[in-house]
């Protein structure tokens, strides 16, 4: 056991985490990697958007990831982001929340996409290299999608 300002502490090594159906992925050595950007926040969406009720973080968590390796407080912080971003809905039950979906996974991304937009003054140069960066699918759908709004 090792002491820190004079207090002991027990120092855990940890080499390889077990991989979990949370979204993660994993390497050859079964070695977990981290989500991509936004990926946990699409998640409990999704979980959310499934349930009949409002939930606590822990019955998310325990949704997201039946094993127990995925945080709670990741969970907490996660719900209270989405909350704050008005994805997501809270009442108070007791010391915690109980959270429901406002929108879907989509609509997460959709606040992104405008968050970056906005971080750039020149709005037309930013739009005109993403449009030029979709495939040939993606413009043909954003065209016929601007074409309903007329």
């Amino acid at each position: 056991m090792s002491s820190v300002a004079g207090r002991p502490v027990r120092v855990v090594s940890i080499c390889t985490i077990p991989p979990v159906s949370d979204g993660g992925t994993t390497d050859d050595e079964g070695a977990r990697s981290r989500r991509q950007p936004g990926a946990l926040a699409a998640e409990v969406l999704t979980v959310l958007g499934a349930s009949d009720s409002a939930l606590t973080p822990a019955e998310v968590r325990d949704l997201l990831d039946p094993s127990g390796s995925l945080s709670y407080s990741t969970v907490v912080t996660t719900l209270t982001r989405l909350h704050d971003k008005e994805m997501a809905t809270r009442v108070r039950d007791g010391r915690a929340y109980r959270y429901s979906a406002v929108a879907e996974p989509s609509a997460l991304v959709a606040w992104r996409m405008g968050r970056l937009l906005d971080s750039d003054p020149d709005h037309a140069s930013v739009l005109t290299r993403f449009v030029g960066s979709l495939s040939e699918k993606d413009e043909r759908l954003l065209r016929d999608l601007l074409g309903k709004l007329d």
